[in-house]
Parts: C-alpha cells; sequence; structure tokens
C-alpha cells in the first residue's frame, strides 16, 4: 500500500464516482471519442489494482503514464458533457498525488 496518505484520501473522495461515471461516459463519447476506450480501460486496470487488498499500490504508475498518453495530459476535448471533463480532472489530479511522493 502506498504511503502517500494524500493519494489514499482522493482515491476515497473519487472512486465512488469514477466508478459511475466513466462507464456512462465511454458509452455516451466512445463513438465520437474513441480514446476515452482506452481512458476505460487503463482506468479499469487502475481501480482493479487499488481495490486489491493484496495490491502494492506503487506499481500505478504505468496506468497513470498511458492515461497521460491517451488524454494528452489529461486535456479535455471541446464539445464534452460535464462528467467527461470531471473524469479527466479526476484522474488528472489523481495521477498528481501518486506521483508528488514517487
Amino acid at each position: 500500500m502506498t504511503n502517500n496518505p494524500f493519494f489514499l484520501q482522493l482515491v476515497t473522495k473519487y472512486f465512488q464516482t469514477l466508478e459511475k461515471y466513466v462507464p456512462v461516459v465511454s458509452k455516451v463519447h466512445g463513438k465520437t471519442h474513441p480514446e476515452f476506450y482506452e481512458v476505460h480501460k487503463y482506468y479499469d486496470s487502475l481501480a482493479k489494482k487499488i481495490k486489491s487488498s493484496d495490491s502494492n499500490l506503487s506499481d500505478l504508475s504505468s496506468e497513470f503514464q498511458k492515461l497521460r498518453e491517451i488524454t494528452n495530459n489529461y486535456s479535455v476535448p471541446n464539445g464534452v458533457c460535464e462528467s467527461y471533463e470531471a473524469v479527466y480532472n479526476m484522474l488528472s489530479e489523481l495521477d498528481k498525488a501518486y506521483h508528488a511522493l514517487h
């Protein structure tokens, strides 16, 4: 488990919302923003590691790296809904908090 309390606070704060938003945004925007299918895939991998009680959270770097690449550093595309924007903002904050101590 990571020893980054701020990251763990953000996980607690955001994951319930992300669990709801990511599949919906993928369904609604995936056809016009196919990169979001990849965001969904890497988010799911990230969530699986975080939820796994025996997981070492020090190994989330690859997921965050891929998310940064796919999203162009979490740049929100024009013409998307507030939920899409919220997903990118929450993932960006989690990424920054995770890497603050790594």
